[in-house]
């Protein structure tokens, strides 16, 4: 029960409050995120509406880190597997800040060096006023609302990342995860080409920081979509 105390605690300190509905969380290295040069990431310097990227809690699996320029509620949702779990808000000043796996729930497709199928993208008619969206299945996702699914094959939503933010700092850490996470399948699927990328550390944790760049710096290409 102390345990349990000390994680609301937590969340209440950063910003971000769940429902009781705490399921599907599993809980990685603490990582602070930095700049290009290794300095502390403020929130203020996040743009919204602007895509960001970093890797955790691997060196290779990268993650969204999106600003919007409203807060972001909590939002009840399920897992491939029916497990319920609450998507966080959103964290920093106006609680607008979330982050997400960025590796598709169908097929696993994910940001790489040379071009990306998948990234933040306008909305189409009917739809938030911006989606994640893989142009490589047409999965549609709403960051706004724990990730979920609009429309396309995917079957769950892309797991959140937990975020702390300190406001007296205003830094930003990434602390875990949240919802179904899909890296056992995505190391098996792209094993060969992640040595060439990463080595052999593309399983090593990500470390005590990791490095926060724009989508456009992150990938060579972003392919583009239709709506």
């Amino acid at each position: 029960m102390r345990q349990a105390a000390c994680v609301a605690g937590a969340w209440l300190a950063c910003g971000a409050v769940p429902s009781p509905a705490l399921g599907a969380t599993q809980r990685h290295p603490r990582s602070l995120l930095v700049d290009a040069r290794g300095d502390a990431l403020a929130s203020r310097q996040l743009k919204p509406g602007q895509a960001y990227l970093f890797n955790y809690p691997f060196t290779a699996s990268p993650v969204f880190l999106l600003a919007f320029d409203r807060g972001v509620l909590p939002a009840e949702l399920e897992t491939e597997g029916k497990q319920r779990y609450a998507a966080p808000a959103g964290v920093g000043p106006n609680r607008s800040i979330v982050a997400f796996s960025a590796i598709c729930a169908h097929k696993l497709m994910y940001p790489t060096p040379e071009i990306s199928f998948i990234g933040l993208r306008k909305g189409g008619r009917g739809e938030p006023a911006q989606v994640i969206h893989c142009c490589g299945d047409d999965s549609r996702y709403d960051p706004q609302r724990g990730a979920r699914v609009i429309s396309g094959p995917a079957p769950q939503p892309l797991a959140a990342v937990l975020l702390e933010w300190d406001a007296a700092s205003d830094r930003l850490y990434a602390v875990g995860t949240r919802g179904g996470e899909m890296f056992e399948a995505f190391f098996e699927k792209y094993a060969a080409k992640l040595e060439l990328e990463n080595g052999n550390a593309q399983r090593k944790p990500s470390g005590a920081s990791v490095v926060v760049r724009s989508a456009a710096s992150y990938s060579k290409r972003w392919q583009t979509c239709s709506t």
